[in-house]
């Protein structure tokens, strides 16, 4: 009995040592080891739900652990208190794609190029200097057609930031029909549609359009949706500058609504806004179009960026598509006719009238009128304002900035739940043009100013609109959220410096506040300056055909 007694107490002990050490070999396993561990930040994970403060550690290009947690051997300790930590901001509406003409410092010729591509813009500092992460291009219909050949491009030549490519259905029936004014014959049509599938193949994420412009406007309903088909049948969502932002903004929000039931694909309307001051208010009743939409059951988001005024060609702002066929070059010489410049002045003299104050960004022929009013320019040469506006569109290669927006509706739209963040913009640096300023100041003024400083939307919907929401727009699974196993684009940013600076006089000036970002786990910007800015890679859709 004795012997037993012993046998039962020697278990029993061996037993209880088992237990004793079984926190310390979990400890162990749960060890986490990385290159870089954020410590004591405020993280937002994307999902729109309050911040808490924790750790995030990164291995390689990934996320692998956050919260709490216990570190193993950690390559490099980044102190955040006092910090947000959130996921990178994903530019869902971006123009480093059009095509642009830079001179080869080497044979002096003049070149076709992208802004991304190009070697002064491809680091893409005016956006990383804004806590993004990554760029959705190929918006408004253009830019590069050839996705998988734009992709071979970017990754030969790394960029310091991430980019996703759409179908510009623009360049797609540029490339078969032209810029004429006419339907497409029915091989023409397969033509397009098999270019589109190939887009798809090679990894687009969906299709856009520029309505507004030619020869986008050029096409149906029914052979935008023919298109929206095939982007469907891919996973694809349906993007638009829809047709009319001002007097028919809810007609042209019913038609994108139509071609996403007929194509049975998601629908995205681009810079959700309603322009030239008597449409003001109306994006109220286009958001009710877009609600009872969502209420049937169609897949339907919207993007703002955060400015009362916009900006694009001067000839589309003054010109129905109608008057623009041809393409520039053909609109200039149908210029010379002064029967033809009759015909034109009454439309052109509506529309400044409509829009109110046009800013002059970019004009070559006239470079001393570049950061001034088309009305001021008027009254220092003691002209008509019509003949002014004219002169511009005769110099081909303009831009302009209108201030045709309401701040009421632009902080109406900002609240909607389902309203994400896109600047429109595009990769730039100072050339002597005086662009739109949302090129380097969208995301702060959004997050930082709207958000943090005048409280007209929780920074946690802030945050969403430009990280989880954007991600979920595009369809990308593995960006977008602090989750593990996600990749590493992260932004730590300083709540109270996270400001934009750059004005419609001065749009070239840096934000602030951004003190670390991480693009694919590398250090983008390392306490406050520029470091590794080729970090970015193509991010490729899988295609699923349904």
């Amino acid at each position: 009995m004795a012997s037993y007694d012993r046998f039962v107490c020697i278990v029993f002990s061996i037993l209880l040592g088992l237990a004793a050490n079984q926190p310390t070999q979990a400890a162990e396993e749960l060890r986490v080891d990385a290159d870089v561990l954020l410590t004591g930040g405020t993280l937002h994970d994307g999902s729109g739900n309050p911040g808490l403060i924790g750790d995030l550690a990164i291995r390689d290009d990934k996320i692998v652990a956050i919260g709490k947690f216990t570190a193993g051997k950690i390559g490099r300790t980044i102190p955040c208190q006092g910090l947000i930590v959130a996921p990178g901001f994903i530019d869902l509406h971006n123009h480093s794609d059009s095509d642009i003409e830079v001179e080869n410092k080497e044979t002096g010729k003049t070149e076709s190029t992208r802004p991304i591509l190009a070697p002064e813009t491809r680091s893409a500092t005016c956006y990383l200097t804004q806590g993004c992460t990554t760029l959705v291009t190929g918006n408004c219909g253009g830019g590069a057609l050839d996705v998988g050949d734009y992709y071979a491009q970017l990754e030969k030549q790394p960029p310091g930031i991430n980019i996703a490519q759409l179908l510009p259905q623009g360049s797609l029936r540029a490339k078969i029909i032209g810029e004429t004014r006419r339907a497409p014959t029915e091989k023409e049509l397969e033509q397009m549609l098999a270019l589109a599938r190939q887009a798809m193949l090679d990894g687009a994420w969906g299709m856009t359009t520029g309505l507004q412009y030619v020869p986008s406007a050029y096409a149906t309903t029914d052979e935008i949706a023919a298109i929206a088909k095939v982007v469907g049948e891919h996973d694809g969502f349906y993007a638009s500058h829809i047709r009319n932002e001002g007097d028919t903004l809810l007609e042209s929000v019913e038609e994108a609504l139509e071609i996403g039931r007929r194509g049975n694909l998601p629908v995205h309307v681009s810079h959700f806004k309603a322009s030239n001051k008597p449409n003001w208010g109306k994006v109220r009743a286009a958001a009710a179009l877009l609600e009872h939409a969502r209420a049937e059951g169609l897949r339907v988001t919207a993007d703002q960026y955060p400015y009362d005024a916009s900006s694009t060609a001067i000839t589309a702002m003054l010109l129905p598509d109608e008057e623009r066929e041809g393409g520039d070059s053909a609109l200039i010489k149908r210029l010379d006719s002064p029967a033809e410049v009759g015909r034109l002045r009454p439309i052109i003299e509506k529309s400044l009238d409509a829009r109110g104050r046009i800013m002059v960004a970019r004009c070559p022929k006239h470079p001393t009128w570049v950061g001034k009013l088309i009305s001021e320019i008027a009254a220092d040469e003691n002209r008509a304002e019509v003949e002014v506006a004219l002169d511009i569109i005769r110099s081909g290669d303009e831009a302009g900035v209108s201030f045709s927006m309401d701040e009421a509706d632009v902080r109406y739209v900002m609240t909607l739940p389902w309203v994400a963040t896109a600047s429109d913009g595009g990769v730039k640096v100072d050339d002597g043009t005086r662009p739109h300023p949302r090129s380097f100041g969208t995301f702060p003024r959004k997050i930082g100013r709207y958000a943090l400083q005048e409280k007209v939307i929780p920074l946690e919907q802030a945050l969403r609109s430009a990280t989880g929401l954007a991600a979920d727009v595009l369809g990308l699974t593995d960006r977008g959220y602090l989750r593990v196993g996600q990749y590493a684009d992260i932004v730590v940013f300083d709540p109270q410096t996270f400001l934009d600076h750059a004005t419609f006089e001065s749009p070239f000036e840096p934000s602030t506040g951004v003190r670390y970002l991480l693009v694919n786990g590398q250090l983008a910007i390392d306490d406050n300056q520029l470091a590794i800015t080729n970090a970015g890679r193509p991010l490729r859709k899988i295609s699923t055909q349904r």
